[in-house]
């Protein structure tokens, strides 16, 4: 196990990002701000605003550590509750401004869970997500089929298994629906070696922008007007829902005394609730929740 590797990779891998992010945006920039965490270690934010590309582009990098592993951490490892930890990580969240642009997550996270007389226990976490407002198949169909050629030198079974993951994942109970069109989802990821689940994470970040950015330059500049924003706002305020209420890597950010404002920068700069909204029967809105927000075979 080599941890400092895995800082050095994913931190590069959150500046190629910016750097990539930027281009794609095509006026906007990062602004970058350091910070620190009273029990140990810190991080790295970026955010973009009021881009011609993205209303809110986030970029989060952490390395820090305690003398506690927070429940949220360690839900399907409850024997290592209460063992000191380190974790890194890259969390990237990006809400474009055009309602036909989908929203996008990435995530790669690395944690180390270490108690006196106890070898260190060790393990990877990570995946990618599509949210998009309006349905597209071949959208979702490029995605999917990204995230699979990112799988596939770590065997056959590794898409089908984190698909069904990440269906399983993004899915808000309370509204018996999915967060959008999944992707791949994994976690307590140590076997069959270091090396092999380090490379299965690095290989995850490297695929993102190639799963994305098509996606992007497909649709931004399709045309929209104020009810399509309108159902943005809606589709959005749905993503602060599943992020506030079930998302373990924002519970392990406030349950750890991460720093707020980072932690949050995955939040929509805008969002909307109605009450009891019911889209228009044979509506493009109607056809995203019909066709769109339950798991399908993509790929």
């Amino acid at each position: 196990m080599d941890a400092d590797a895995v800082r050095r990779d994913f931190e590069a891998l959150a500046a190629r990002l910016a750097r990539a992010l930027e281009l794609l945006d095509g006026g906007g920039e990062f602004r970058a701000e350091r910070w620190e965490r009273e029990e140990g270690g810190g991080g790295l934010t970026r955010v973009l605003e009021g881009g011609r590309l993205f209303e809110r582009a986030g970029i989060g990098y952490s390395d820090v550590r305690g003398a506690r592993l927070p429940s949220a951490a360690s839900a399907a490892r409850p024997q290592l509750a209460g063992r000191s930890f380190e974790a890194c990580g890259v969390s990237v969240v990006l809400h474009p401004r055009n309602p036909y642009c989908p929203t996008a997550h990435m995530n790669v996270r690395f944690f180390v869970a270490t108690q006196a007389g106890e070898p260190p226990a060790w393990w990877f976490g990570g995946g990618m997500d599509l949210t998009p407002y309006y349905g597209f198949e071949e959208d979702a169909r490029h995605f999917h089929a990204v995230c699979r050629r990112a799988l596939e030198p770590f065997g056959a079974d590794r898409y089908p298994r984190y698909k069904r993951a990440c269906d399983a994942y993004f899915f808000l109970p309370h509204r018996g629906e999915a967060r959008g069109v999944g992707g791949i989802f994994f976690d307590d990821l140590a076997e069959p070696d270091f090396a092999t689940a380090f490379a299965l994470a690095r290989a995850v970040g490297d695929h993102f922008l190639a799963a994305y950015s098509p996606i992007l330059e497909r649709r931004r500049t399709t045309p929209y007007g104020e009810r399509e924003r309108a159902f943005q706002l809606l589709r959005r305020g749905r993503y602060v829902e599943f992020n506030l209420v079930y998302d373990r890597g924002t519970l392990f950010g406030l349950q750890s005394g991460g720093r707020t404002e980072s932690i949050l920068i995955s939040m929509p700069p805008l969002a909307a609730w109605a009450y009891d909204w019911k889209p228009e029967p044979g509506s493009p809105e109607e056809r995203l929740v019909r066709e769109f927000l339950r798991p399908r075979d993509w790929v």
